[in-house]
């Protein structure tokens, strides 16, 4: 079974300031990313895929790395075992412990929650 790939808030801070920067995913709902949110990301909130679903294939390109962002870490390796699982995506990432771990260890300017 393929899973996601889990990424650690570090890293993904070194990542984001390479050459290749991945793609984005946030999964939390709009009025998470009032409280807290990272620049330049894809929001897709899980409560609203009826309508961002059937453009999935546009919206995230297979040629890509995906990281996918929640809270904590939990909606979004739901989200991205769906992308690998169910889709065949290859190229996913788990952001582990969310925006929150972000706050924690990288940028404590984005607010907690």
């Amino acid at each position: 079974m393929v899973q996601p790939q889990v990424l650690a808030a570090r890293e993904l801070q070194h990542w984001l300031a390479g050459d290749l920067p991945p793609l984005l995913v946030d999964v939390r709902e709009p009025a998470e990313l009032v409280l807290a949110a990272l620049p330049q990301v894809c929001h897709l909130p899980l409560s609203r895929s009826q309508e961002w679903l059937p453009q999935l294939e546009d919206l995230l390109p297979r040629d890509r790395d995906l990281v996918i962002v929640c809270h904590a870490g939990v909606r979004s390796w739901n989200f991205g075992c769906f992308l690998t699982e169910r889709l065949g995506y290859e190229r996913v990432w788990n952001l582990s412990g969310g925006i929150d771990a972000w706050s924690c260890e990288v940028d404590p300017s984005v607010p907690r929650y």
